[in-house]
């Protein structure tokens, strides 16, 4: 495998784990901001309050953006992987 093949694959797999992060990374950091606030707001400094919420919004944006995942994942093992390991 020339090393031009091998950097161009690890830089559309980086791109590819990039995008699917996106969807999770940016709702945990607006629910933690949204708790944050309303506990500085409150002045209730519970741990349990910013674990729990948080891990509700990561799970179901997971359930909701899994499909989209699971294409681009397939799309990327099919349309590279998959023909760089077959052709050797």
């Amino acid at each position: 495998m020339e090393e031009t093949v091998f950097y161009d694959t690890l830089r559309q797999a980086l791109w590819i784990a990039f995008q699917i992060s996106i969807p999770i990374l940016t709702v945990a950091l607006v629910v933690g901001l949204a708790i944050g606030l309303f506990q500085a707001l409150t002045s209730i400094q519970e741990m349990t309050l910013t674990f729990v919420p948080k891990l509700a919004a990561i799970v179901g944006v997971f359930w909701i953006s899994m499909a989209f995942m699971t294409e681009t994942l397939v799309g990327f093992f099919q349309a590279t992987l998959i023909p760089l390991i077959a052709g050797g």
